[in-house]
């Protein structure tokens, strides 16, 4: 990892660590924690490190943002960093600037479409956006007759469906209805919906890799912690194994989401070296989230299920992310359709290249 990346990540670390504890989250039923974490990851530039300086932003490389959502995502944090540095990418893609505060982007799912009118204005539906509630801008991914846009919209004009996902946080459905952008400009080729949903898919599985990460941290401290028949639960076979099956689990879906992010920050354009390493990421670390958090919780028994227990925060968001950007099996699907058509002594090259 470059220097630059260990800047950026102790900086983001040393913020979620005093301000996003996951013990003292969870005991937090006000929600008095977000707005300072917030604030604080603002004031360092984190939240728009994929915006070019003279857009706004801080100007980091798509490495370093890459890094910066694998650690949030060891933090469980609930907040829309990762959403508002998607938006301040599509944005950017345009050369439009990100206003301040949160945002997020629409569409968040392969099947839905945002239309532009003839006069301009924006219509259409998407489901399922993460934090489009608290979100102050969206940025949006527009299809006319002349092609594809990118679009700035006020939130407050947007008509939202209040929703939760199954780590309780924000995932809500926003209709447009002739909305007229602040600001809307072509996309530049090479920019459309299926790569925004590579960005967000690769996005969300170096979130899921990071909170596995931690779900095998607590579950190994866990272990030697808990006694049961007179000795240490890390003593038997059968816990061992468990734990050996999770760190394996976690290994395999941060060399996936790592490899997947290492091949869009060099890679010049979204080729088919780039969609088969997104894909295949989204696949492989949905199915460990899936796995991954199921052998936690049964380290853990019955205590691990409970309000206060902190495993369940990265349990269910990892489960959540998984719809996000596209769902493994929508993935799956694609991907067996670009082998189907292109073929495997074609695409072969690619992936032994890696």
């Amino acid at each position: 990892m470059a220097e630059s990346d260990n800047i950026v990540v102790e900086t983001a670390e040393k913020i979620f660590a005093d301000l996003a504890d996951p013990q003292t989250i969870n005991n937090d039923k006000k929600n008095s924690w977000q707005a300072p974490l917030w604030q604080a990851l603002s004031d360092a530039g984190l939240p728009l490190a994929w915006v070019p300086d003279d857009l706004g932003g801080s100007g980091a490389s798509l490495a370093d943002g890459f890094a910066l959502l694998n650690a949030a995502g060891r933090f469980a944090v609930a907040v829309p960093l990762a959403e508002t540095m998607l938006a301040g990418w599509l944005l950017a893609q345009a050369k439009i600037a990100s206003p301040e505060g949160e945002m997020t982007v629409l569409p968040a799912s392969p099947k839905d479409r945002i239309t532009i009118d003839a006069d301009g204005s924006l219509s259409g539906r998407a489901r399922g956006v993460p934090f489009a509630k608290a979100a102050k801008h969206f940025a949006v991914l527009a299809h006319g007759k002349d092609g594809v846009s990118i679009a700035l919209v006020d939130a407050g004009k947007a008509r939202i469906e209040s929703g939760l996902n199954l780590g309780y946080d924000h995932s809500d459905a926003v209709t447009l209805d002739k909305v007229q952008p602040v600001t809307i400009k072509v996309a530049p080729d090479g920019v459309d919906q299926t790569n925004l949903m590579l960005m967000g898919g690769v996005a969300r599985s170096l979130q899921i890799a990071g909170a596995l990460e931690s779900m095998l941290d607590i579950s190994v401290r866990y272990s030697n912690e808990r006694v049961a028949f007179e000795k240490k639960i890390s003593k038997f076979q059968a816990v061992q194994h468990n734990l050996a099956r999770l760190a394996g689990e976690s290994a395999a879906a941060l060399a996936a989401a790592t490899s997947a992010a290492d091949a869009i920050a060099n890679a010049t354009s979204f080729n088919d070296e780039v969609y088969l390493e997104a894909a295949s990421a989204k696949i492989r670390c949905a199915e460990a989230a899936e796995k991954g958090g199921g052998i936690a919780h049964q380290v853990h028994g019955a205590i691990g299920f409970t309000i206060e227990h902190i495993l369940h925060r990265y349990s269910l968001r990892a489960l959540a992310w998984r719809d996000d950007f596209g769902s493994e099996s929508h993935w799956a699907v694609e991907l067996g359709k670009l082998v189907a058509s292109r073929g495997a002594d074609e695409l072969w090259p690619l992936v032994a290249s890696r």
